[in-house]
């Protein structure tokens, strides 16, 4: 088996997981095990996004009374967790094989420090033969600062991680280009960094997870940009990972190619910190071209118009041009203060260097 990537991650969605009456689909996560063992023992550099936690526990408690959402999801996942990552270390047990289980946040991803954290984490088990199994901590992530889903988690962590390819197992084949109830309609197999699908993409939610169609699609655009392979396939087909992996092998799935641009891992950090932004600093006419051009450059106070919020040297900011679009995001070297004292100045040093900007 000669193998397309060393190292990846995969997202298995919620409806690979469960029954159609909610309840954790056993057999199918231990065909899954199996593949990732197979990986494993060949060698593959291997992280796992599984979502499941929330259904797994609505399926242990069954509760029919009236409660708040926030207080919903809280308890289903809190057991339910506890029963998803027993059945993964049970199953990878018999191969042989250790996970370890890793819980976070969004604002885990906010601080650079502990972005770092996080990322050395998973390097040390990954170096001692133990595959990480992340999921979002549901437990008290019940703000505004949620993951959209974990097809968004898994972005995240395939761009930490510096990962060839990024793998989403959802419960049809890829991106369509019609309903995937059309039989008419076809897996579009090839998406290019320029190709609008727009007009294919529906915004529906799953019925066991948070996220539909265009939160994969975003993110998929978004991690393929950053020079990562991003596939999108059908986890309830058979070896279906052994398959996407296999050069000789080809399966019906949607494939976003990746960018040949280079990306720094602060770069990759700052590309997923938008939730995170301070303030904006915002620019003009010139100062946009400039940016968006193909040379890099550094965002300049001369260019600079109009700073908004109260931000400290180090912090996220957005970038936006003089008609309210935003451009990207960067790592302001001023607080707003003097950020505002320094507004339309020339021969002064960069409100935003170059290598801490990231343009959409």
């Amino acid at each position: 088996m000669s193998l397309r990537y060393k190292k990846i991650a995969v997202k298995i969605g919620s409806n690979v997981l469960t029954r159609a009456d909610g309840t954790l689909d056993i057999t199918r996560m231990s065909a899954l095990v199996d593949q990732i063992s197979l990986l494993h023992k060949k060698g593959v550099e291997l992280v796992m996004i599984s979502s499941g936690a929330v259904a797994s526990g609505r399926s242990v408690l069954g509760i029919h009374k009236k409660m708040d959402v926030v207080d919903q999801r809280q308890l289903y996942s809190a057991v339910g967790q506890a029963k998803l990552i027993n059945h993964y270390y049970d199953l990878f047990r018999e191969q042989g094989i250790v996970v370890g289980q890793v819980l976070t946040t969004k604002e885990n991803f906010g601080s650079r420090r502990h972005y770092l954290n996080q990322r050395n984490c998973m390097r040390v088990m990954l170096e001692n033969n133990v595959i990480p199994i992340v999921n979002e901590n549901d437990t008290i992530s019940v703000s505004e600062l949620m993951f959209t889903d974990n097809d968004e988690l898994s972005g995240f962590i395939a761009s930490m991680m510096d990962m060839q390819a990024l793998v989403i197992l959802s419960n049809i084949d890829g991106i369509y280009n019609g309903s995937p109830a059309d039989p008419e309609s076809k897996v579009i197999l090839r998406i290019e960094k320029e190709q609008d699908i727009s007009d294919f993409i529906q915004n529906s939610n799953s019925t066991f997870g948070r996220g539909g169609m265009l939160t994969k699609t975003a993110i998929a655009r978004k991690i393929a940009d950053q020079g990562i392979e991003v596939i999108i396939a059908n986890g309830k087909r058979d070896n279906i990972l052994l398959q996407l992996l296999d050069k000789k092998s080809e399966v019906v799935s949607t494939h976003f190619v990746a960018s040949t641009s280079e990306v720094s891992s602060v770069k990759k950090w700052i590309a997923h910190s938008e939730g995170f932004a301070k303030g904006e600093i915002h620019v003009n006419e010139n100062a946009a071209k400039a940016l968006t051009g193909d040379a890099a450059v550094s965002l300049l106070p001369v260019g600079a118009i109009k700073i908004v919020g109260d931000f400290e040297k180090d912090d996220i900011v957005k970038i936006i041009d003089a008609n309210g679009h935003s451009l990207g995001v960067g790592k302001v070297q001023y607080d707003s203060g003097k950020a505002r004292e320094m507004l339309g100045k020339k021969n002064q040093k960069p409100l935003v260097h170059c290598d801490y900007l990231y343009l959409e």
